[in-house]
């Protein structure tokens, strides 16, 4: 009988992974069994004072099991009556505190970007009990690559903090406010989102671009060089986090039309996607049903998705404003199945948005309720049963 759940990732308020860790916990705590087990410890701020004390003993739990493996180091730990969550990699690959624990049952969780897969990690992850795959479009390379023990299982939203703005309340303003998020670099396509705000800036001096694309592992937005669409790549400014004021200027938006809001916790981004008008995400490609699209939809904002990869879960004909030309991603490799947005279709989209609103506020309540399908609650269900967990009663 299952009694614990492992989690081999980190816990955070600001990660897409450290998001889902952190939700899941949340439901399985509140559930009462199966319980959560930490293997990697949490990184949470100011939890809710609810949950600091479970939270405070499931960190010393896992400070006794670090313990034990550096005491006992390069040996499996066989941890009986828990099922393990294995974080995998964007290649398969599994992360050194996956190698050294195995459970009575042990799923793979992926969402996988690269289609360019290392045949040895291919070996490994087809020796898991159960491969849990973010999005249909997942579940499919996985599939193509010959594993067989692949379930779909998406990601979910908080509907206590994700959800419409109160009937009443005033979040007016006298800006045409587009909001973007996710980490910057290539593959999340916030050049696209450049290059057609400029152009729709021409034409609506009243438009700003509100973003959340500070990336704690700024290196990785280096792949923007691939980008057609930009002249130049961020800098750094003296606290080590992207300049992008600066390279918004530097890339012809003009003073005034953009913000960038830092590193925003994941309890505190309602108040920041209540602000928005529209929402954009042009991304070329989505392992997962990309989580910060997702909560905008849950807040009812009107959303822009690419259609591709994961984005397709996400996609239905009056809950969102579908970017359809999509071209394959020319690169070194690994990008079979990402999509190339065009810039002037998602001007044109913005356009429509911006000459009727009140139509894309409709689209956005719909929106909202869709995404009640799409709980953390259920969610969690979902993974438990795939973890084959069955409550006593």
């Amino acid at each position: 009988m299952i009694e614990r759940v492992g989690i081999t990732w980190q816990l955070s308020d600001v990660s897409g992974w450290g998001v889902f860790g952190w939700n899941l916990v949340v439901e399985l705590i509140k559930r009462g069994k199966p319980l959560p087990l930490l293997l990697v410890p949490p990184d949470i701020e100011n939890p809710p004072a609810n949950l600091q004390g479970i939270l405070d003993t499931l960190g010393r739990e896992q400070a006794e099991l670090d313990n034990m493996r550096s005491i006992n180091p390069g040996r499996i730990a066989t941890l009986d009556g828990a099922a393990v969550l294995h974080h995998l990699g964007n290649d398969l690959s599994l992360s050194k505190v996956s190698e050294s624990f195995r459970g009575s049952v042990n799923a793979g969780f992926v969402f996988l970007e690269s289609t360019h897969i290392n045949p040895a990690n291919l070996d490994k992850v087809a020796k898991l009990d159960r491969v849990l795959a973010g999005s249909s479009w997942n579940g499919e390379v996985l599939r193509s690559l010959g594993l067989e023990n692949v379930e779909v299982l998406l990601q979910g939203i908080d509907p206590s903090l994700f959800h419409p703005p109160d009937e009443g309340a005033d979040n007016a303003s006298d800006r045409f406010t587009i909001f973007s998020g996710g980490k910057l670099e290539y593959r999340k396509g916030q050049d696209i989102v450049l290059a057609a705000f400029r152009a729709f800036r021409e034409r609506h001096a009243d438009a700003r671009l509100m973003t959340l694309w500070q990336n704690p592992w700024p290196q990785t937005s280096e792949t923007l060089a691939l980008s057609p669409h930009i002249s130049s790549l961020p800098g750094t400014g003296p606290t080590g986090q992207l300049d992008l004021a600066a390279w918004a200027a530097s890339q012809g938006l003009p003073e005034g039309s953009f913000d960038d809001l830092g590193f925003v916790p994941n309890a505190r981004l309602p108040d920041v996607l209540h602000q928005a008008d529209v929402a954009v995400f042009p991304n070329r490609c989505e392992g997962g049903t990309n989580l910060v699209a997702m909560e905008c939809l849950a807040c009812g904002v009107p959303t822009v998705l690419s259609a591709n990869t994961g984005h397709l879960d996400l996609i239905t004909d009056d809950t969102c404003y579908p970017l359809r030309d999509q071209t394959p991603v020319a690169s070194d490799g690994g990008t079979d199945g990402w999509g190339e947005s065009s810039v002037d279709e998602l001007v044109e989209v913005l356009e429509d948005m911006y000459q009727n609103r009140e139509q894309a506020r409709r689209r956005g309540r719909a929106a909202a309720e869709w995404m009640l399908q799409l709980t953390w609650e259920r969610q969690t269900g979902k993974i438990l049963n795939a973890l084959g967990w069955e409550a006593k009663t």
